[in-house]
């Protein structure tokens, strides 16, 4: 059997779960996700864990947060005056909105507190900081 390695093109089947065991993403009742090892299309943990791994094989990987999304950087949340997002902008905590760097790029962040006069929003990723299991399943490796 074809072991995966760097340049392989790899289907798998996955379901991921935080140390709490709630899933946060699974690719169950889809089909199966496709990507390029080496080529940065995942996380880079969960990449190094699938190569080596041969179609019909499966395991489960514990994956460290410098792995995955990184650890959360405090640094990243910041607060803007209320004023200065417009009433159209939903502002519920956990909404997720992009706002433009001053380079002109796009940046996801997440509503994190909410008050009359500062909104504070938060671009680290979601899963930022916390360790993540996959249970992995190779469906294919061309």
């Amino acid at each position: 059997m074809t072991q995966a390695k760097r340049g392989d093109t790899v289907r798998i089947h996955y379901t991921g779960t935080l140390d709490d065991g709630s899933v946060f993403d699974s690719s169950d009742g889809r089909e199966p996700l496709q990507f390029t090892i080496g080529a940065g299309q995942i996380i880079p943990g969960l990449e190094s864990a699938i190569e080596g791994m041969a179609a019909g094989e499966e395991k489960t990987v514990t994956i460290p947060a410098t792995e995955a999304y990184g650890d959360y950087q405090p640094q990243a949340r910041q607060g803007v005056p209320r004023e200065q997002i417009p009433d159209h902008i939903p502002l519920e905590i956990g909404s997720r909105l992009q706002v433009q760097t001053p380079d002109g790029q796009a940046m996801p962040v997440t509503v994190t507190e909410v008050s009359d006069e500062v909104v504070v929003l938060d671009a680290n990723h979601p899963l930022a900081g916390k360790d993540l299991t996959f249970a992995v399943e190779i469906v294919d490796v061309d």
